[in-house]
């Protein structure tokens, strides 16, 4: 009798706990459903992407009959929309930013897909790679000042998000009309020109899609257009944010001309009111705690307000 009471019991406790789960699960981790859940709580379906549908990267087609393309892209579909923390502070931040990086691609008449190369390459920080390229774009230090960047020990251009933007332009069209793609002119920043050239030519291609590459190349178009579709579709990937919670562009600042040399940036900035910190995030391109300006250099120096 007591083993009957003990099965009957614990047949009961399974039951209610199948019925708790079952209830948790369909009000807790629905996506669809986003209004049932709480505001605070985190939750995720464990899914595949589908496959079945036209991707590209600046108008360039992925050839869908290339299986192994098409399995690469879902590696990166998969990867990238799996990293939690890193897309939502990407979905947070690009709404700052976008809106500055648009109208100079525009302007150089290159596809809005380049937006997504520089959240490829930096997460949209004023990154600094083991390699020494810096900023959004990653330029080394060579390459910044063949694009007009100016980089010393206190100012570093490739940290100025219109100027960087501006020589990352150029640079994209330079490697466009060499290598005749979009596709290839990406693949090409990443790799470096020599590198693509010569892989095109030992392999007797002509297209990205069907080189050899080295790992980090052979995935980056891929990873681009993965990042792409998750920040063009975040609910897709059950990304959810409110506009609120988007981070604000950097808009509320005047600008101030210097032809001199300032020999403190924390008295610059006490000047005008503000801290050195925001001096900074407004101007990350002054690295320096000074500006010695010999030349007498005209500098557009932000400074914010409220």
């Amino acid at each position: 009798m007591e083993k009957k009471m003990y099965l009957f019991t614990s047949l009961m406790a399974g039951f209610f706990c199948l019925v708790i789960f079952s209830s948790f699960y369909n009000e807790k981790l629905t996506p669809e459903s986003p209004t049932n859940v709480d505001s605070n709580a985190m939750y995720r379906r464990i899914i595949a992407y589908d496959l079945h549908q036209e991707f590209n990267f600046a108008g360039e087609a992925i050839p869908k009959d290339n299986f192994d393309a098409v399995e690469r892209l879902d590696r990166e579909l998969l990867i990238n929309s799996y990293l939690n923390a890193t897309t939502l502070l990407n979905l947070k931040i690009a709404n700052r930013y976008f809106p500055v990086i648009e109208p100079i691609l525009k302007q150089y008449g290159i596809p809005e897909d380049f937006k997504y190369l520089s959240v490829a390459e930096s997460n949209l920080r004023m990154a600094t790679s083991p390699s020494g390229a810096k900023g959004f774009w990653q330029f080394m230090e060579e390459s910044g000042k063949g694009y007009g960047l100016e980089i010393n020990s206190e100012i570093d251009e490739r940290y100025h998000v219109e100027k960087s933007t501006e020589a990352a332009c150029k640079f994209i069209l330079h490697l466009k009309q060499k290598f005749g793609s979009w596709t290839l002119a990406a693949a090409a920043y990443n790799m470096g020109e020599a590198g693509i050239a010569k892989r095109l030519e030992e392999q007797k291609a002509n297209n990205y899609y069907d080189l050899n590459l080295n790992e980090e190349t052979s995935r980056y178009i891929f990873r681009i257009i993965a990042i792409k579709e998750i920040m063009n579709n975040p609910k897709k990937f059950g990304f959810y944010l409110e506009d609120d919670q988007l981070y604000a562009p950097l808009q509320k600042y005047t600008t101030v001309i210097v032809t001199e040399p300032i020999p403190n940036l924390a008295s610059l900035a006490q000047q005008y009111g503000t801290s050195y910190r925001m001096l900074k995030v407004f101007n990350p391109w002054l690295i320096g705690s000074s500006l010695t300006n010999k030349s007498r250099k005209k500098y557009e120096i932000r400074i914010p307000v409220k």
